[in-house]
């Protein structure tokens, strides 16, 4: 008799398998699947990028004796999917090859499947056991899980404030000065990093003029994050690096636009009132995107931390000191995690959902 023990090594590496898509399968999500045979892994695979075969495809084709898979154990960390999307029913492949047992870590919140795939393999005889390492499997596709569960991306705000408090020194549009690091190159290639993992960025409009941001990721290899910029009368110029067309850029105003000469920037027309990050939010879901990382400034931070719509926070901590300035965001919260560097440290802040 198989032991938990053994379902969790199992499923361990199914997880680090998945990790391999980490920023690629997005509106997928991250999936790992392992064959056992008799004790020995026979056959493994991943998700590896949206559109392409998921992991129980890749494991399966990755046995090279298909007549051992009537006498084996799937291992996959999530429900094998029940319809037909990108790619054919996964629930389906495992039946035609008559493998008899299926270990999951976590149902797929997704209405399209949400039990219809376990239900589909129990109704062909095939045993299926639920939940191994499930917390694992969570934070592992806590950004899937977010948006099929909440109707809403998974949303991470993330500053730089000095040690005594402030992200800024003032600035306005009349008086410019340019932005004063306060971290260092390890911390701006960490962000580039975190950057490449989010399908979406977004500053106000006062961070976009001020510091004319590139919004990419120019330190750290991966994907681009759709740019998105809160402009409520439009007034930002279009000479500014978010308007270069070198990225997908959402403009969301206040303001009725015909179509833009430049078809990488889309303007989105929303409400202006008290429910703001709502209405972003809404339109993001709308548009498949699973995650956003909020840059600044305090203004937009706040709304969205006062709306008690975030997830993450992630705040570095530098050594200088402004005396005055723009004062920082403020979670409420304690960090569960913090992190000291030479000059500088990151706390971490989750909120329960």
């Amino acid at each position: 008799m198989e032991s938990s023990g053994i379902h969790e090594q199992y499923m361990q590496r199914c997880i680090e398998l998945a990790r391999f898509g980490f920023g690629k399968t997005a509106p997928n999500p991250m999936v790992g699947a392992v064959i056992v045979h008799n004790g020995k892994i026979i056959g493994e695979g991943y998700h590896h990028t949206y559109g392409e075969a998921h992991a129980e495809v890749n494991a399966i084709n990755a046995v090279e004796d298909k007549s051992l898979l009537n006498n084996s154990c799937l291992y996959v960390n999530l429900e094998p999917c029940s319809h037909t999307g990108k790619t054919p029913p996964c629930a389906d492949l495992i039946i035609q090859h008559k493998i008899p047992k299926v270990i999951i870590s976590n149902i797929d919140p997704n209405r399209l499947v949400k039990g219809k795939g376990i239900e589909k393999l129990k109704n062909a005889g095939i045993e299926v056991i639920t939940e191994v390492i499930k917390d694992q499997g969570e934070e592992l596709n806590k950004r899937f899980f977010m948006y099929h569960r909440k109707s809403r991306p998974y949303i991470i705000l993330k500053w730089a404030q000095t040690a005594d408090g402030y992200i800024d020194v003032e600035r306005s549009p009349a008086q410019p000065k340019k932005p004063t690091w306060i971290t260092n190159e390890e911390a701006r290639m960490l962000v580039h990093k975190w950057r490449s993992e989010e399908q979406s960025i977004m500053v106000g409009t006062n961070t976009a003029f001020l510091d004319n941001p590139k919004l990419n990721v120019r330190d750290w290899p991966g994907r681009q994050p759709v740019r998105i910029l809160v402009d409520r009368s439009l007034r930002l110029p279009q000479n500014l690096h978010l308007f270069d067309g070198s990225i997908p850029t959402l403009v969301f105003t206040l303001k009725e636009v015909e179509e833009d000469e430049n078809p990488a920037v889309e303007f989105v027309t929303i409400p202006f009132d008290e429910y703001l990050p709502e209405h972003i939010l809404g339109e993001l879901y709308r548009r498949q995107i699973q995650s956003v990382i909020i840059e600044g400034g305090t203004k937009l931070i706040t709304s969205f931390v006062e709306a008690n719509l975030w997830d993450e926070a992630r705040v570095f901590t530098g050594n200088k000191y402004f005396t005055n300035g723009v004062v920082a965001p403020v979670t409420g919260k304690s960090p569960s995690v913090t992190e000291y560097w030479k000059d500088c440290k990151l706390d971490i802040f989750k909120r329960e959902i």
